[in-house]
């Protein structure tokens, strides 16, 4: 039996009338938040930088009981109101009867944080027996996606591109791809093209306008660099043309 999308969807508040005029609301793909439906298997958020895809992912994580840092549910990091959007309070959301029986949050920018806090607490057996400081950025990644989670799980990814090699992006989908075989959802805000493509997910790109459902083919980060692959040399040439 199939009891995802673990999280069915997440909008704002209906109750509130007027959102102050300060971040996080003025950013379009919040002030547009009616309703966002997640993928039972994998739901991406995509848009430029500013753009407000950590925003939403920070706040719907936090709306899930995950430290704003990241890691699992159980991880106890200092939670400063100052460093975060507060978002998680205005959201509401649907989920399913079954509760998933893994959860982890993994966020790039925080993710050295999470690794002293796992030395700190003498949690190695679920990564691998090794420190994640021990191994590289990439290495560390791969070793949260290939041992410490289990499946039956939701888990949220911000940006885990950042870590990885094309390479190692392509081995990232496959153990994705398993993952989701073993009941699991994923909700990731990236950039990258690579798991961009991972067949039937739910993409959503954020823009100045707000949000929009698309296609692959459609998102501007697919029509960028196959405007760039198919052209590399003439793009170069018309980029780094003497001014004149």
């Amino acid at each position: 039996m199939n009891d995802r999308p673990f999280l069915q969807y997440i909008s704002l508040r209906e109750d509130i009338e007027d959102y102050p005029n300060e971040y996080p609301y003025t950013v379009p793909s919040v002030k547009h938040l009616i309703e966002m439906e997640f993928h039972s298997d994998v739901t991406f958020l995509v848009g430029e930088n500013g753009a407000g895809k950590s925003t939403l992912i920070e706040g719907i994580a936090q709306y899930l009981g995950f430290n704003p840092e990241g890691g699992t549910k159980n991880v106890q990091l200092n939670d400063d109101p100052e460093t975060t959007s507060g978002l998680h309070n205005e959201l509401r959301g649907s989920k399913s009867f079954a509760k998933p029986t893994d959860h982890y949050f993994l966020r790039a920018e925080s993710f050295y944080n999470i690794a002293t806090y796992l030395d700190e607490i003498g949690s190695k057996r679920s990564y691998g027996g090794k420190s994640l400081h021990e191994q590289s950025h990439g290495e560390a990644f791969m070793a949260v996606l290939l041992n410490r989670l289990q499946g039956n799980g939701l888990y949220l990814f911000d940006e885990p591109e950042s870590a990885l090699s094309p390479e190692r992006q392509f081995t990232a989908i496959v153990a994705m791809h398993k993952l989701v075989s073993q009941n699991s959802q994923f909700i990731i805000a990236t950039h990258s093209p690579i798991f961009l493509a991972y067949p039937h997910a739910t993409i959503y790109q954020l823009t100045e306008s707000g949000i929009e459902q698309l296609a692959f083919e459609e998102t501007e980060h697919f029509k960028t660099y196959k405007m760039f692959f198919e052209n590399h040399q003439g793009l170069m040439n018309n980029l780094l043309k003497p001014n004149t």
